[in-house]
C-alpha cells in the first residue's frame, strides 16, 4: 500500500473556453498523453481550495491545499517575507510592493504602467537605494529586494496588518487610498495602529514619488524610450501568526520543490522543508527535473510537493495559445520524469491546481474548479480518459474543497482516523497518532481482585 505522496500542482491550470480554441479551455485542447493516462489509471474528480466562484490566490489555495485553517493565515505580505530571508519579528508587518510609473495626476498618484520593466540590475538596485527606509508617525519602514522590481516592505512599531492596498494592479487608473480596514474598528487599539499603518506607509509612497521624480534614473530611462520608474505601490499585508507544523497536525515529513519567495515562506511557515529551484525557459524540464528530485529524496519525507507557476504565468499573458503551449511541454516533461513514480507501489501520487487562470479577460484569476486526479493502489478507476476541467467532472472522487484535499491524502495512505477514537490528547485527523505508552502503576493498598478480595 502507499506509504508516500508526491502532490504535483500545475499553478493556475485551470481555466475558461476560447473561440481560438474551438470552444475548448487550453487543457482540453493541449495534446497531454501522459496526464490523460494517470487519469485513465486513477480516482478524477474536481478541486477547488475555497468556495466555488471564489477567485483565490496561490497562498491561499495552498495554504488551505497543505490543511492549515484559514484563521490562520498570516496575510501574503508575510509569507514572502520569510520567504525572502527576512527576519520578520512578532508585531512586524510585512507589505507586498513593486516600483510602477506613476504620474501626479492633479494630486492624485494614477498609475500608468503597473509592470513597467524590463530593468536593469544596476537600475534596480538604484531604486531599492533610493528609497530603503523611512520613518513617519512612530512607524519604521524598510524595503527588502526579493526578485526584479518586486520587494517587501517591513513595518515595525504600533503597527496592523489590517489595513488595504493601494496597487489597482491595473494601468491607466489611480492608486487606492491606503485606509483601515472595517474589521479593525472592533477593538479600538487595532482601529489606532491601522490608522497609525495607514497613515505612515501614505507618507511613505508619497516620499518615493517625489524622491523618485527627482533621481537621474528618470531622465536616462526617458533618453532610452523606456516606462519611468518613479511610484510605488502596495498590497496584501500581513503579520506572523503560530501555525501548527504540518508534521505535528498530519504526522507526515512533509518537503515542497518549488521557486519564488512565497513558496519558500509558505513552506518555513508551515514546517515544510523547502527545496528551492530556479525557473528556466524551459518550463517541461523545470518539471521534469523537480519530479526526479522527488524521487531522489523520497526515501527522507511522506509527502513533497512540487510546484510550477508556468501556467499560471502563461494565463497572465492573456494568450490561450500560449498556455497551451505550456501545458503540452509540461506533460513532455512528466513523460520523461515520471514513470518511477508510477512503477513504485508506495507512491500515491496527485496531480491538480492550486486555482484557474483565465487566459482572456479581465480577471487575474477566476473561481472555477480544477481537475484533480489521485493514482495508486487501492485508488478507484473510475473511467475517466482525459485530464481536464470537464471530463474530471464525472469522476468518483466528486467535488473536493479545501482541507479536503489532505484528508483524501491521509485516506490513501491508510491513516485516516475513525471520528471520535482519541489515542492522543489533542485531536489529529491521523492514526496512530504519536500516543504515549501505557505505563502499568504498581499495586497500591486496598486495590481489589476480581473476586473481589484484597490483594
Amino acid at each position: 500500500m502507499p506509504s508516500k505522496c508526491v502532490l504535483i500542482v500545475l499553478d493556475g491550470l485551470g481555466d475558461r473556453s476560447y473561440e481560438v480554441l474551438g470552444g475548448k479551455t487550453p487543457l482540453q485542447a493541449a495534446r497531454t498523453p501522459t496526464l490523460d493516462r494517470i487519469a485513465r489509471e486513477g480516482a478524477n474528480g474536481l478541486f477547488h481550495a475555497g468556495l466555488l466562484g471564489q477567485a483565490l490566490p496561490s497562498e491561499n489555495a495552498h495554504f488551505a491545499m497543505f490543511g492549515a485553517p484559514a484563521a490562520a493565515f498570516p496575510g501574503r505580505g508575510a509569507i514572502e517575507a520569510l520567504g525572502a530571508g527576512v527576519d520578520l519579528k512578532p508585531g512586524q508587518v510585512a507589505v507586498l510592493a513593486h516600483f510602477v510609473s506613476a504620474a501626479n495626476d492633479a494630486g492624485r498618484l494614477r498609475v500608468v504602467r503597473d509592470r513597467a520593466g524590463p530593468a536593469a540590475a544596476q537600475e534596480i538596485a538604484a531604486l531599492f537605494a533610493a528609497v530603503g527606509a523611512f520613518q513617519s508617525q512612530g512607524v519604521a519602514l524598510r524595503l527588502h529586494h526579493t526578485n526584479g522590481l518586486f520587494g517587501v516592505l517591513s513595518l515595525t512599531g504600533p503597527v496592523s496588518p489590517h489595513i488595504t492596498d493601494s496597487n489597482p494592479m491595473r494601468d491607466g487608473v489611480f492608486a487606492s487610498s491606503i485606509l483601515p480596514l472595517a474589521m479593525a474598528a472592533a477593538d479600538p487599539d487595532e482601529l489606532d495602529r491601522a490608522r497609525r499603518t495607514a497613515l505612515a506607509l501614505t507618507h511613505y509612497l508619497g516620499w518615493v514619488h517625489h524622491r523618485l521624480e527627482a533621481h537621474p534614473l528618470k531622465a536616462k530611462r526617458l533618453e532610452q524610450g523606456l516606462p519611468v520608474l518613479n511610484g510605488l505601490v502596495t498590497q496584501r499585508a500581513g503579520q506572523i501568526k503560530p501555525v501548527m507544523p504540518f508534521a505535528e497536525r498530519f504526522g507526515l515529513r512533509g518537503a515542497s520543490i518549488a521557486s519564488g519567495a512565497m513558496f519558500h515562506g509558505l513552506a518555513r511557515l508551515l514546517g515544510l522543508t523547502p527545496m528551492p529551484v530556479a525557473d528556466s525557459p524551459d518550463c517541461g524540464r523545470d518539471l521534469a527535473e523537480r519530479v526526479r528530485l522527488a524521487g531522489q529524496v523520497l526515501a527522507d519525507f511522506d509527502f513533497i510537493h512540487v510546484h510550477t507557476k508556468a501556467p499560471d504565468e502563461a494565463a497572465h499573458r492573456k494568450d490561450p495559445l500560449l498556455k497551451k503551449s505550456v501545458i503540452e511541454s509540461l506533460d513532455q516533461g512528466l513523460a520523461r520524469s515520471l514513470e518511477s513514480l508510477l512503477d513504485d507501489p508506495e507512491v500515491l501520487l496527485l496531480v491538480t491546481a492550486d486555482h484557474s487562470t483565465p487566459s482572456g479577460g479581465p480577471l487575474i484569476h477566476s473561481g472555477e474548479a480544477v481537475p484533480l486526479v489521485m493514482r495508486g493502489h487501492g485508488q478507484r478507476i473510475d473511467g475517466v480518459a482525459c485530464f481536464d476541467e470537464v471530463s474530471a467532472a464525472a469522476g468518483c472522487l466528486g467535488p473536493v474543497r479545501g482541507q479536503e484535499l489532505m484528508l483524501l491524502v491521509l485516506n490513501g495512505l491508510e491513516l485516516a482516523k475513525l471520528q471520535g477514537v482519541m489515542d492522543t490528547p489533542e485531536d489529529r485527523p491521523y492514526w496512530p497518532g504519536p500516543y504515549a505508552p501505557f505505563i502499568l502503576p504498581p499495586p497500591e493498598p486496598g486495590d481489589q481482585n476480581p473476586q473481589g478480595e484484597a490483594s
